[in-house]
């Protein structure tokens, strides 16, 4: 029960390194991910399609490689928060968190009491099957010690209310959504317009400020070193569909080419 390390994360500011999952989740993916050297890997319900099912089992492929793992919910509600982490999940991570009430909330779904209204269901996936001699108030609190929310600022109301989000007891990480922030404002995948650079900003004087992680999704290795420079502690670089697509439309772009006109 004392194996997980992601809360440990949050409470640093060295650089994590992480992987998105969405599409390709096999057995031996957690093994993939650890000889990567990845730190994390942030499995995505929202717009995978993945099923909790699905998730009891990757969540044991990615503890088998020993990578720490962040669970994208598609939702904030109950049912969905308390049957991921019962599920397993050390991280979670609730889409489109507004204000400071969305972030208490999120909390309380996650938590046991007293911190929280999670309820308690003990010897099962998220606790390690654990038969052994701890209270059950020990067992609790040891739960309530290891779930970690990240908070998913990606509206133009979220990043407004971005301090009061990061002030929210039980919050650990602040989390970009780049792209819906973007789409939010008016001005989708617009980066470098007035509006995103300061409601970027905004989330990142946030998480500064309540010396809270910040996290966020990057497309190449620039774009990480360029985050991880103004502040970010957890980079997520790229998606399993993206690193694929872009290997093998390579591949084979160089392969054609080397017949062109034979």
């Amino acid at each position: 029960m004392d194996r997980f390390t992601l809360k440990k994360m949050t409470e640093t500011r060295t650089p994590k390194f992480g992987h998105y999952v969405g599409e390709f989740c096999t057995p031996g993916i957690g093994h993939i991910l650890a000889s990567a050297r990845c730190d994390f890997v942030f499995f995505d319900m929202e717009h995978s399609g993945l099923s909790l099912e699905t998730l009891k089992s990757a969540v044991r492929y990615f503890e088998a490689g020993g990578v720490a793992v962040i669970v994208r919910s598609p939702s904030k509600d109950y049912d969905m928060i308390a049957r991921i982490a019962d599920a397993g999940a050390e991280g979670i991570m609730a889409p489109m968190v507004k204000d400071g009430a969305e972030a208490s909330m999120v909390v309380r779904h996650l938590k046991y009491p007293p911190v929280g209204k999670r309820g308690v269901a003990l010897g099962i996936a998220h606790d390690d099957y654990y038969s052994g001699d701890l209270s059950v108030a020990e067992r609790l609190q040891k739960s309530n010690d290891r779930t970690t929310f990240f908070a998913l600022i990606e509206t133009r109301e979220g990043a407004e209310n971005a301090d009061e989000i990061a002030a929210t007891p039980g919050v650990d990480c602040l989390w970009v959504g780049h792209f819906d922030l973007s789409a939010s404002l008016g001005i989708p995948g617009k980066f470098d317009h007035p509006d995103y650079v300061a409601a970027f900003g905004k989330i990142v004087a946030a998480a500064k400020k309540h010396n809270l992680s910040l996290g966020r999704l990057v497309s190449t290795a620039a774009e990480g070193i360029a985050d991880v420079r103004r502040g970010f502690d957890f980079c997520c670089f790229a998606t399993d569909t993206s690193l694929y697509q872009r290997a093998l439309k390579a591949g084979i772009a160089e392969l054609r080419s080397a017949f062109d006109g034979k």
